[in-house]
């Protein structure tokens, strides 16, 4: 699943954060990169990410056009990351795996020309497997690409039909098989909580998806985000009671095959915890390059939001001005402690006590009542060394969240 990291939308505005802030950084945090794909084959009912269906078909993709403004984009953001080295690279969408072979090891080239990556570094492509063709996984596995994400949603071909997926079961296991060939680090994306999905039904979905022992597992139940078709034309989809059956088989059901249950929806063999997210979740920073991508870049004095322009065409008229931020705004001291909270709870073994200075420029002192309560609800374990959920923490996670809101810094 391409991860969004969970930010507060930030007030339209060009003008650009310039002025000294207020922090005061000993160090900056890692810092991952962001490549945002906007097009797919199709369109689907429940998704709410920046994607589009080309008008004139997959064959009209401006494939060239666009990673020449992908490289202009990257130019330049080069001063704002200067000297810092890449730790993760995400490459979401729309669908990735639509650009040709040659047009990846391109953007890949561009991209090792510019910024220098750590010799470790986490290269995550997304595939939809109604776009695998054969030998396109090893193509971009030479390429670097070294973790693929695999977004199957279910096995069923009544709920992929529902979903409005353009595979089906077979091509499913398909690209699943090619990605066991090309790769020795994958995830498999799997929702539950479907249109008309009884509990048996989604059990079927995770027990393929554990026989098939990918090293990484995205489990996550589906909503109904605005701007959608279905917030549109509402499905009917199951009660309380068996979506709590279905949360409860996946958590049994993957810890029992040796995954462990470390992101709210993430689930991970030993030493298989996707980096790039786990960054996202620690408030690392990230550069987002491409149509609507959001970045997160650290200063010793400051803490700066951008979001690129959104629509793929929008996005390409900027490339000869290369200027792509529609809008940029510097994080307040007041929003910080909400928005390390908003993302870091959402780790199960939570996060060092001191990531909270390191990473906001913060003291302590500035959510300590909000700390105190969190801890006599019974919603955080905390001391001088750990933040972590509770049981009752994980599952009432918004209200967690929401003791550090401005209000309570």
């Amino acid at each position: 699943m391409s991860f969004i990291p969970i930010v507060p939308v930030a007030p339209p505005t060009v003008e650009r954060v310039r002025a000294p802030g207020a922090l005061r950084l000993a160090a900056l945090p890692p810092l991952a990169v962001y490549l945002h794909f906007p097009w797919c084959v199709r369109k689907c009912p429940y998704c709410d990410f920046n994607s589009h269906e080309p008008s004139g078909g997959i064959g009209a993709i401006p494939e060239r056009e666009f990673l020449q403004a992908l490289r202009a984009d990257l130019e330049g953001a080069l001063p704002l990351v200067w000297g810092r080295r890449i730790i993760s690279v995400f490459i979401g969408g729309g669908t990735p795996s639509l650009l040709s072979a040659a047009g990846l090891d391109a953007l890949l080239s561009d991209l090792r020309a510019l910024l220098p990556l750590e010799a470790d570094c986490e290269i995550t492509l997304e595939a939809n497997p109604g776009t695998v063709e054969s030998g396109r996984f090893a193509a971009y596995r030479a390429s670097g690409v070294n973790r693929l994400s695999i977004g199957v949603q279910s096995f069923d071909e009544q709920k992929l039909q529902a979903l409005g997926r353009i595979h089906d079961r077979r091509q499913a296991l398909a690209a699943i098989e090619a990605a066991q060939r090309a790769f020795d680090n994958f995830n498999i994306d799997l929702m539950y909580g479907l249109p008309g999905q009884l509990p048996e039904q989604s059990r079927e979905d995770v027990e393929t998806a554990v026989e098939l022992a990918p090293p990484h597992l995205s489990i996550y139940q589906l909503t109904i985000e605005a701007n959608t078709v279905f917030a549109k034309q509402r499905p009917q989809l199951p009660d309380e009671d068996s979506i709590a059956s279905m949360q409860e088989f996946v958590e049994e059901r993957t810890a029992a095959a040796g995954y462990r249950h470390y992101e709210v929806s993430a689930y991970a063999r030993a030493g298989r915890e996707c980096r790039h997210n786990l960054n996202y979740w620690g408030f690392g920073d990230y550069l987002g390059i491409g149509p609507g991508a959001h970045s997160k870049i650290s200063f010793p004095e400051r803490v700066v939001r951008q979001v690129r322009y959104s629509s793929p065409s929008s996005y390409l008229a900027r490339t000869r001005q290369r200027d792509f931020i529609a809008s940029e705004a510097e994080v307040s001291t007041a929003e910080l402690p909400f928005e390390f909270m908003l993302n870091a709870m959402r780790l199960l073994d939570g996060v060092p006590a001191q990531w909270f200075t390191k990473r906001t420029g913060l003291p302590l002192a500035a959510i300590d009542g909000a700390l105190r309560e969190a801890v006599r609800r019974d919603l955080l374990k905390a001391d001088h060394e750990r933040w972590k959920p509770t049981t009752l923490g994980t599952r009432f996670l918004s209200d967690l969240q929401a003791l550090f809101l401005p209000r309570h810094a």
